[in-house]
């Protein structure tokens, strides 16, 4: 069989990164975007920058970056020793905040968009109705930008999924703790093991292409949806 015990290992060592990535980034992006969209600082556009920087950044440049904040004698590092939680090189919790750093505008610019669909008339009517803001935000804005959470969702998860150059950098290629899709087929193809390296290679072609669909029936939906 060419799918082996280790490339399984490494296929749920994926999704669990993938799927704890996007949980958290719908939670932490939401107030950004809600900000980006909404909001009348003049620092708007240099936050804008910075949270898509990853799309432009080489993911080595930002793994390396990431490594070093992680180490003894970085920002990061200092503190997550500070506090007892130890170092987060070469672990799965520097997987997921590297992950956060690299696929965040792929959760923030589909949610920013959504919020400035919805126009500020709905919750100028919500004011008027006696709603607070938090109160017009979760029974008005919220629903309103659901397909905006469920393209981020998507965007987010498969962008997780396919990274190969921050988890290299950050968390290098230890079975078991480290070691997702990508580093494995790369292991595969440094083994010479070009059968299994086809075989992952194609699980991700399908799921890219599943990802692609979906994304297409995301956008018919909207398309359907009046204003």
């Amino acid at each position: 069989m060419l799918i082996s015990t280790e490339d399984f290992d490494a296929i749920w060592l994926t999704l669990q990164l993938a799927l704890t990535t996007t949980a958290l980034l719908l939670v932490l992006a939401t107030p950004l975007a809600w900000w980006l969209a909404r909001g009348h600082s003049r620092m708007r556009s240099t936050v804008a920058a910075l949270a898509a920087l990853p799309l432009v950044l080489p993911p080595t440049v930002l793994g390396f970056y990431l490594l070093v904040s992680f180490g003894p004698q970085g920002w990061i590092g200092q503190l997550t020793n500070a506090v007892g939680i130890g170092g987060l090189s070469f672990t799965f919790a520097g997987l997921v905040l590297g992950s956060l750093v690299y696929s965040l505008p792929f959760a923030v610019q589909p949610l920013q968009y959504a919020f400035e669909a919805i126009g500020p008339r709905p919750l100028e009517v919500a004011a008027t109705l006696g709603a607070r803001p938090l109160d017009a935000f979760f029974t008005v804005a919220l629903p309103q930008a659901l397909p905006g959470y469920l393209t981020a969702a998507v965007l987010a998860f498969s962008h997780t999924v396919g990274e190969f150059g921050v988890v290299m950098m950050i968390g290098g290629n230890i079975a078991g703790h480290t070691r997702v899709v990508s580093t494995q087929i790369y292991g595969h193809v440094e083994a010479m093991e070009f059968g299994a390296a086809h075989a992952l290679a194609a699980v991700m072609v399908l799921f890219s292409f599943a990802v692609l669909l979906a994304l297409g029936h995301l956008r018919k939906r909207q398309a359907r949806v009046p204003l």
